[in-house]
């Protein structure tokens, strides 16, 4: 049996909201997005008023970034570094922050933070992802040959450059990929 939605009140959405940050890190704007589903569901089951709805999500989502409790600079720099350790290039990592309505400035901060550890980027994340789903070097040298093509199609479709892949399924060993001093 389904249940019906709550009316969103303040209180209730302001719940709602500290349950959200309870389970997921978020930018404001994404918060924002997450209140005003539950605005329209309850305007559409219970009558309740959008604009009044629409007000409530503005000053939580207000309140909630004086408070600290929303940060979208730090959310960005946690985000890209958790996307680039699974192996999303720059590009991959800039096109999910927007996504999220994370700002330009902020989307910028987090990626040159990325780029201060001194490595490529795209490079270092395309080895994460090899190391992760065994491409290239970490696959057992019996088939390595024969999926050479696949390993490149892969990490194509994750967005990194054929120069980058082909550097990647070239490497004889694993330590072939680590940076060099």
């Amino acid at each position: 049996m389904a249940r019906t939605p709550r009316k969103a009140t303040p209180q209730s959405l302001e719940n709602a909201a500290l349950f959200y940050l309870g389970r997921f890190a978020s930018s404001s704007e994404n918060l924002r997005r997450v209140l005003m589903r539950r605005v329209e569901r309850s305007a559409r089951l219970h009558d309740t008023d959008r604009d009044e709805g629409r007000e409530a999500v503005d000053r939580i989502v207000v309140r909630f970034q004086a408070s600290g409790l929303v940060d979208d600079r730090a959310y960005a720099e946690g985000r890209a570094l958790a996307l680039h350790r699974r192996g999303v290039p720059a590009r991959g990592i800039r096109a999910r922050l927007v996504e999220k309505g994370v700002a330009p400035d902020h989307i910028e901060e987090a990626l040159a933070s990325l780029a201060e550890t001194g490595d490529n980027t795209d490079m270092a994340a395309a080895v994460n992802l090899a190391r992760r789903r065994r491409l290239g070097p970490y696959r057992a040298p019996s088939v390595r040959a024969e999926l050479r093509e696949k390993d490149l199609a892969a990490l194509a479709r994750a967005g990194f450059s054929y120069d980058i892949g082909r550097r990647i399924v070239d490497a004889e060993t694993p330590e072939d990929l680590e940076p060099t001093d």
